[in-house]
């Protein structure tokens, strides 16, 4: 096919006059079932097309024709006596012609007649079809048994496997409206002009006729519009694509420099993996994960933002990671990105013309693309002035909107004389028309909150005694399209617009920069805190120090003449810790601090004139920390506390005032031995994360009263007799991980609501002391070797519901009703009729059989599984394939859940299979009342 044919589907692109068109038997359906699901129809909005008004003759006509293929979905209810009638023969003929033509959704439903009589036209069904055929011709005659076996084919509703006609119509007519909201045209992008000109200047860079494995580059400036054209992309292509996504400001998720680029690079996978199965906590053990879960799967992926070459190979390395006709797009601003990954399908978006540049501004000045009358030699002015970067032209559009024609005169000489054709004086234009306040905000997310999360910088901000309301001042910034805020609540301030009010502070005072509301230049802030230049005016310091080009020592009175300091910021990596340092120590800090974000803290405690009253974030990651601060601290509006990797750290301060704490980081605080007491006055705390502190002993018993607490890990706290009994109380908690405490003997009763426990390689772990509510909880005992019989035999049991399990075991527990040697046992239900849908839960005992004994170890493993049915060989797909981290090379079962809907017959074979590794033995057992089991 020329790829210069390529259009958008049919489908998506006619005007539908009709939702749905009904062939059916009248005799048959009339006065039940067809009466029952046009009222349900009438009731879910659905307007059905029938043929009622319309005279039979010999032959279907014109108007008929018309209003099928005038239908976007076609219903042919085949019953009994539908092939009676050589009117519905032609209206089948017909509907199956348009969904060939026209991609027209046909839907089926079987009426008391069986799909496969109808398919061979056999029995009854048959019987009346030939002496429907008697008379015609070959022609007509091999024309409708033609459309008969197509239409018996399509998946659709058989009125056998249904226990009542009224669930059935509720299920299909829900169906319907569904398809319907799914096949109606997106009008998300009417509004961005050029659109459609970009998607055909794309389409032969696209070449969605080749089964090929294409990575395209969509490259340009910043705010010409890429990420415009890549969501358009994904709108009107998604569909063709078993898994589509976007990864939106890749750039800004990856760390610069990076100095851990595996955990980057797992994180960037863990991403993509999620957002196209939708799954919130995928796992991602190493960076085969990607190759291994598309490469059989086509898929549509869309990278946004890309800075670096290695963001690219985390993501999408090869062509082979994916199957085949996949395609990958990929938006950048810089080509080598998308030269050095081997990319030569690059499509350089280029600036609008004159006349688009002219509607996009009045698309945002006028929400339409021509100016009201009397504006019009106004709006072509301004449209010269403002350049042709879409991202100015919308800035300037939306800044004045809504404002008089005397207004639009008034500011016209300013624009003339300040911009010069350049960007930042155009944007300079938007910020100069903000109250004091909302520039000020403005400021703050431009120097220091740019890609924040909008209810963290909310919290920063407590009051308004300043003047400065900061959610009403966010949202009259997102109105003037000054930032965005996503649907996760991330704020995003363009480059240009960052730099911008970056550069306005830097202009406040070029030659004293201890006089400027923000400091973020690396060598201004070198100048303040050697000379002790800092100003009361300073309210930020942002310092990335890896950016320092050599030491810098700070001096210890460095921070005494900033008392109105609210936000500190050092960010640093593995590699220039040393550049920083406090030769004489630190005399203070402001007493206004809110964040204090120092990583490689020098000092072994906080300065003692050290104030917490109005912080609510302290980040001091890989600190020489001892301790913070003797003494109880006003710690109300304290939030989040990170003290990881500080390996020093002996002690924690006294929590009785930190009632709004929420996170709790400790990460490898190996010299740790316990937290205080007074944590118990921690009630909002919502995750507390103890992974590698290797010295703790005990929790103590305040666990039960923090309520909140949904999130506790404990992993690699390799000296930890036992866990508090007042665990159980810890009502909202989901998640426990004990994984590698070597001490832990047992586990007491645990909270009720817990949805996940995690307690691989706890090697002395021999008892469960608890009892389990949840039936959809995944339990991880693996290589927990010395688990007694009672234990495994809990585990066994809690996982014949919804959940899933590992242990390791030597055969597949008694407790499986059918089991057998080898990958597949044969099932018989005494089930008559059978339920829709069959569900099991399987148990599989698995060993790795690679050549390399370390190869298996901790990947990440696909278990597939299909029924045959014995009396046909018709084989059944089960869902899902369940995907599980597999730690040891040794011998452990798996136990999950297993589905499978439209098995015919009640004796079958149950097949799993799993590359690399093989089952020793297999067995399942069948789930009917999931929670009557589990109650009693």
């Amino acid at each position: 096919m020329d790829s210069s044919s390529l259009s958008l589907p049919s489908s998506f692109s006619r005007n539908w006059k009709h939702h749905v068109f009904l062939s059916f038997h009248g005799a048959d359906v009339r006065k039940a079932f067809l009466s029952h699901i046009l009222k349900e129809f009438r009731s879910k909005g659905i307007d059905p097309f029938i043929d009622n008004d319309i005279e039979r003759s010999k032959s279907i006509g014109p108007e008929l024709i018309e209003a099928i293929r005038g239908s976007r979905i076609a219903i042919v209810l085949l019953s009994r006596n539908y092939a009676s009638s050589s009117w519905c023969l032609d209206e089948l003929v017909e509907i199956m012609r348009g969904r060939d033509e026209l991609g027209q959704i046909v839907i089926t439903i079987f009426y008391d007649v069986d799909p496969t009589n109808v398919k061979k036209q056999t029995k009854e069904f048959g019987e009346v079809f030939k002496n429907t055929c008697a008379g015609k011709t070959e022609e007509v005659t091999r024309t409708w048994r033609h459309a008969l076996a197509k239409v018996a084919t399509i998946a659709g509703y058989d009125l056998s496997n249904w226990n009542n006609e009224a669930t059935m119509i509720e299920k299909i007519t829900s169906d319907i409206s569904n398809k319907l909201n799914h096949s109606t045209p997106s009008c998300d992008f009417d509004g961005f002009v050029g659109i459609k000109g970009h998607f055909e200047k794309m389409k032969p860079l696209l070449c969605l006729e080749s089964n090929e494995v294409r990575m395209i580059g969509i490259w340009g400036p910043s705010g010409i519009g890429k990420t415009t054209i890549a969501r358009f992309l994904l709108d009107q292509l998604s569909h063709q694509f078993r898994l589509s996504t976007i990864v939106m400001n890749i750039k800004v998720s990856y760390p610069r420099p990076c100095h851990d680029e595996h955990s980057a690079n797992v994180k960037l996978q863990k991403q993509l993996l999620s957002q196209l199965f939708n799954e919130k906590d995928i796992e991602i053990p190493h960076l085969g994960v990607v190759r291994e879960r598309l490469k059989d799967k086509k898929v549509l992926v869309i990278l946004d933002d890309v800075d670096q070459l290695r963001q690219l190979q985390a993501m999408a390395n090869e062509p082979r990671w994916f199957g085949p006709g996949s395609r990958i797009i990929i938006t950048t601003q810089n080509i080598r990105n998308l030269k050095g990954h081997g990319i030569n399908h690059i499509y350089k978006v280029d600036f609008p013309s004159t006349h688009e540049a002219f509607q996009i501004f009045c698309m945002n000045a006028f929400g339409q693309k021509l100016p009201y009358a009397g504006f019009e030699e106004l709006a072509w002015e301004i449209t010269k002035l403002s350049g042709e970067l879409p991202l100015g032209l919308r800035v300037m559009g939306s800044y004045l909107r809504r404002m008089s024609k005397e207004e639009w005169t008034r500011v016209l000489p300013t624009l003339m004389t300040r911009l010069n054709g350049e960007i930042e004086s155009i944007l300079m234009i938007s910020y100069d028309a903000l109250c004091d306040e909302d520039k000020d905000l403005f400021l703050y997310i431009a120097c220091f909150f740019n890609y924040y999360n909008m209810e963290m910088m909310v919290e920063y901000f407590p009051d308004v005694r300043q003047g400065l309301d900061v959610t009403q001042g966010l949202h009259v910034l997102a109105e003037k399209s000054l930032i965005s805020v996503d649907d996760s609540g991330t704020i995003y301030m363009h480059d240009l617009l960052a730099k911008l009010g970056r550069e306005i502070v830097r202009k406040q005072f070029v030659s004293e920069p201890g006089l400027r509301k923000f400091l973020v230049d690396p060598r201004d802030i070198c100048d303040v805190l050697t000379d002790d230049t800092g100003s009361r005016n300073v309210l930020g310091i942002d310092l990335q120090v890896f950016e320092l080009e050599d030491e810098l020592e700070i001096s210890e009175r460095a921070f005494d003449g900033m008392s109105n300091l609210q936000f500190l910021r050092f960010s640093d990596n593995f590699i220039s810790h040393d550049k920083l340092c406090l030769p004489q120590g630190l005399n203070c800090l402001s007493r206004k601090l809110r964040l204090l974000h120092w990583i490689h803290f020098p000092m072994t405690c906080l300065p003692s004139k050290f104030a917490t009253q109005f912080l609510v974030e302290l980040n001091m990651q890989c600190s020489k920390l001892e301790t913070l601060w003797e003494g109880i601290r006003p710690l109300r509006k304290l939030k989040r506390m990170n003290l990881s990797y500080s390996k020093n750290l002996i002690e924690l301060p006294d929590l009785s005032t930190a009632t709004n704490l929420q996170e709790l980081f400790l990460y490898y605080c190996s010299s740790l031995v316990e937290l205080p007491s007074t944590i118990t006055h921690a009630t909002n705390l919502e995750r507390l994360d103890l992974i590698g502190c290797s010295s703790l002993r005990e929790l103590p018993s305040f666990i039960g009263n923090v309520t909140n607490l949904m999130h506790l890990d404990l992993s690699g706290c390799s000296s930890l007799v036992e866990l508090p009994s007042s665990i159980r109380d810890a009502t909202c908690m989901r998640l426990l991980a004990v994984s590698e405490c070597k001490r832990l003997v047992s586990i007491p009763q645990l909270p009720i609501f817990l949805g996940r426990l995690e307690a691989e390689k706890c090697e002395s772990m021999e008892t469960l002391d608890f009892s389990l509510h949840n039936p959809e909880i995944s339990l991880n005992f693996a290589s927990c070797f010395k688990l007694n019989k009672e234990a495994r035999d809990l585990i066994c049991q809690t996982s014949l519901i919804h959940g899933v399990a590992i242990l390791p075991g030597e055969e597949v527990p008694a407790c499986f009703t059918y089991r057998a040697s080898g990958d597949s046992v044969t099932v018989k239900l005494n089930d008559i009729p059978l339920p829709t849908t069959l569900k099991f839960k399987a148990c599989i005992l698995l060993v790795y059989k690679g050549d390399d004994d370390e190869a298996g170890v901790g990947e990440m493993i696909e278990i597939s599984s299909h029924i045959i049915e014995k009396h046909n060989g018709n084989i059944v797909t089960c869902r899902p394939d369940d995907n599980l981290l597999y730690p040891p090379i040794t011998k452990h079962l798996y136990i999950f859940e297993v589905q499978a809907e439209e098995v015919t017959s009640s004796e079958f074979v149950v097949e799993f299979r799993v590359d690399s590794w093989e089952i020793v033995e297999c067995g399942v057992f069948q789930v009917s009342n999931p929670f009557k089991l589990l109650l009693g």
